[in-house]
């Protein structure tokens, strides 16, 4: 496993001063953002794509850095079912797997996407209950006229393009959010999509990240390293069908972390257990989004967590007393 971050966290920054401060502090890869909802701040896939000088200083600065890049993120509502969001969504989102190839990165992440509830929908329309019947009949439409044909198509484009991993990113609010919704649509499209397991989003659904890990067996292709904090008081009034902003803390049942301050050391060793079990050797790419820290002390705490013993650096040998 090699220890990353994402960027995006670092976007005040220039790509090399982000890239130079990173280094200083142990880390050995990089998740950039180049599109979509983590910005433009350290790459712009479509710029890049259409200025070749813009791409070769990118290529360079990296290059100088010592680091390497492990996915580019690009997340974002491709099936939005208003057509200018979808259709800007999906150029950013086939401009990074552009840059991708470009690059020679096999990863790109992003969302699902969740469609609206019918051809003449404005807004998404993310089915959380069972009952009534009219649920069924949103999701059914949802997966079949507009989620399988949209991915269908981009597998396609993105093997056309050298890469064989997308990372869709199990996020509430898409229809791909759990390892149940994430193997229905590898099923449906093909083994280019995988997961980008992020227990933050995991754990406020009351999901085992560790069981969620063994599920998805072969269908890992990025780690977020990012924690969430369920607040029993609030949680237990509530529940944790949240949707007050992140800025009311004291009020909300969770708020996202960073690692190791949601949820303590024996949680985490489980989980890298079990991505060692499953034969996951990619990065741990740190995300910060806690509220109660700043951006710099969150990240150093987090990598200071993880470094200390956390995660697996070396390959797995034969075990001599087997």
């Amino acid at each position: 496993m090699k220890l990353g971050v994402m960027t995006v966290l670092l976007g005040d920054m220039t790509l090399k001063e982000t890239l130079h401060y990173l280094k200083g502090l142990g880390v050995q890869q990089v998740e950039i953002g180049c599109g979509g909802t983590p910005g433009t701040a350290h790459a712009d896939a479509v710029k890049f794509m259409e200025d070749a000088a813009l791409m070769r200083e990118f290529k360079e600065t990296i290059m100088e850095s010592g680091l390497s890049v492990a996915a580019l993120a690009c997340h974002g509502n491709p099936v939005h079912p208003n057509k200018k969001t979808a259709d800007e969504y999906h150029r950013q989102f086939e401009a990074a797997i552009c840059l991708a190839e470009e690059i020679s990165v096999d990863t790109v992440i992003g969302f699902s996407g969740c469609p609206g509830d019918c051809e003449e929908s404005k807004y998404p329309n993310w089915v959380v209950a069972t009952w009534p019947d009219d649920f069924q009949k949103i999701k059914e439409w949802q997966w079949n006229e507009k989620l399988i044909p949209y991915w269908k198509k981009e597998v396609e484009f993105a093997k056309s393009h050298h890469v064989n991993q997308i990372a869709l990113e199990m996020h509430p609010g898409f229809n791909v959010y759990n390892p149940e919704t994430l193997l229905k649509l590898r099923g449906a499209v093909g083994d280019v999509i995988g997961a980008n397991v992020d227990p933050s989003h995991l754990f406020w659904q009351g999901i085992d990240p560790v069981a969620a890990i063994r599920a998805l067996e072969g269908a890992i292709y990025h780690f977020h390293a990012k924690d969430t904090e369920i607040d029993t008081y609030n949680c237990s009034i509530n529940g944790v069908l949240d949707t007050k902003r992140f800025n009311r803390i004291k009020e909300r049942s969770w708020v996202f972390r960073t690692v190791g301050y949601g949820h303590g050391e024996e949680t985490w060793r489980k989980i890298f257990g079990e991505l060692r079990r499953v034969g996951y050797a990619g990065v741990i790419s740190i995300e910060h989004e806690d509220g109660l820290m700043t951006v710099k002390e969150g990240l150093e705490k987090a990598i200071d967590f993880l470094k200390a013993n956390m995660i697996f650096e070396e390959e797995k040998t034969e075990m001599y007393w087997a």
